[in-house]
Formats: C-alpha cells, sequence, structure tokens
C-alpha cells in the first residue's frame, strides 16, 4: 500500500519527466515511506533503465519496497517487458499512466512466476531481446544458465562488439568456420551493423519443449529480431549470409 504523499511524488515525477518515461524507487527508510525519482538513461521514448547508481544509493537509505515508471499516453497495463523485468526483480511494481498534463491511472503488480513464451514474445531491449532469448532457452531446454550483460540500446552503433568479445565469458567456444553446425549452436550475425549484433539458437530438427505440438521447421533458427516478435526461421540465404560466428556452449549436450 502506498501512502498519498508517495503517490504524490510519484505522480509529480512523471508529469515532470513527460513525455519521456520517468523512473524510481519506492524505499522504507526507518519507518518512514519515500519516493527517490531515479534516472532513466535510456534515450528513446517509450522505456526506462534505471542508473544502477541510484538504485545502490536507494539501497544504501533503506529497504526498497517497489519500482516505478509511467507510461505516457498510454495505459498504466503492464507489458511484456515489465512482467519479464518485474520477475527479474522479484519486486512489486507500480505503473502510472500519465494523459493530457495529469495521472490518468495507477496499476500495482507483483511477481507471480510469469515467464515469457520462447516464441511470439514482444521486443524490449535488454529486456526481452535475442540475448535474453537465449538465455531463457538455455535455460529452460538445456538447464544452463547464462550470465546477463548491462547494455544500453544500440550498443553496436556505438563502437561495441559485446557479443564477440563476451562470448567466452557466457562459457561459449568457437566453431571451426566450415564445421558442422548443430542443433543448440548459437549464430551470431551482423544485421546492418559493422559488428555482431544479433543472436540466434540453431535448433535444425530439434522442437521446441515447452511447444512440442508446433509444425516443423526445417533447418530451424530461433531468434528475437529488433522490434518483431520471436519466431523460428529456416536457417539460410540472407541469415548464413550476415553470420559472423557460431559458438557452442561447454555444456550442452545435444
Amino acid at each position: 500500500m502506498l501512502y498519498k504523499k508517495t503517490l504524490a511524488a510519484i505522480g509529480a515525477h512523471a508529469l515532470a519527466e513527460y513525455p519521456r518515461e520517468s523512473c524510481g524507487l519506492v524505499v522504507a527508510v526507518g519507518r518512514r515511506e519515500e519516493y527517490r525519482p531515479c534516472a532513466n538513461l535510456e534515450r528513446e521514448p517509450g522505456s526506462f533503465r534505471m542508473c544502477a547508481d541510484d538504485w545502490a544509493r536507494a539501497e544504501d537509505a533503506g529497504r526498497v519496497l517497489a519500482v516505478v515508471h509511467s507510461h505516457p499516453d498510454a495505459s498504466a497495463q503492464p507489458s511484456e517487458g515489465d512482467l519479464a523485468a518485474c520477475e527479474a526483480t522479484g519486486l512489486p511494481w507500480v505503473i502510472v499512466s500519465v494523459r493530457d498534463g495529469a495521472v490518468a491511472e495507477v496499476h500495482r503488480f507483483a511477481p507471480t512466476g510469469w515467464r515469457a513464451p520462447l516464441l511470439g514474445r514482444q521486443f524490449f531491449h535488454g529486456t526481452l531481446d535475442c540475448y535474453t532469448l537465449a538465455r531463457d532457452w538455455y535455460a529452460r531446454e538445456a538447464g544452463i544458465e547464462l550470465p546477463d550483460f548491462e547494455r544500453a540500446d544500440d550498443w553496436w552503433g556505438r563502437g561495441q562488439d559485446l557479443y564477440m568479445q563476451g562470448f567466452a565469458q557466457a562459457g561459449f567456444e568457437r566453431v571451426p568456420d566450415g564445421a558442422p553446425i548443430q542443433p543448440g549452436d548459437g549464430i551470431l550475425m551482423s544485421v546492418r551493423a559493422p559488428v555482431a549484433n544479433h543472436a540466434g539458437i540453431y535448433l535444425g530438427n530439434r522442437p521446441l519443449a515447452e511447444a512440442p505440438g508446433l509444425h516443423p521447421v526445417p533447418n530451424a533458427m530461433l531468434h528475437h529480431l529488433y522490434g518483431r516478435l520471436s519466431e523460428r526461421v529456416v536457417y539460410g540465404g540472407y541469415w548464413q549470409e550476415v553470420t559472423r560466428a557460431v559458438v557452442r556452449h561447454k555444456d550442452f549436450k545435444p
């Protein structure tokens, strides 16, 4: 339950940040409940990435009770990205809808064990993106936990080469060029970028355990392209042309 003073502070921050999304934390400081505004590091509208230093300062001040952000000119209902992030934090979330210069709606929700489906999930960079899909596939289908990495949107356009620099740290080894590809291999691709900025999982004819009744796709790759729903496609043609490396996890057993 949020006090009126806390809700008023949340609303004022959301209005001040409009049309960008505001974000912040509700913190218990001793016996007091207070709202602590945080910096939104995301440059693109319609999303937020909370400053890690602001979160750390909130934890130093007290106990974090809830994560807050706004939806400018949109419903306060959570997106799939919000649901996934709520589960990841393990905390209640509060969303405020801002319309016509006022707070129109407040929605509160908490973790329930919800999981985004491997197929047909929405795209939210850093929360539900191609690397998140890879992490979820390896965890659910192979019992392998991949590390998460901090990543700002458009990192590939800023001279970063995160996939090629990070695959070894995540437990992968590069498959020699020309060697046979096998189900479970990671495919690193350059999609309209100077570096490998997209990843897929080669399935071959292997079905998805969470959806065994789906029609087969021969030579299939599971991937989540920027701004699209996650899907299976035939691995060939364009996708082979833009492949920069195939990598294999040391613990994966086909």
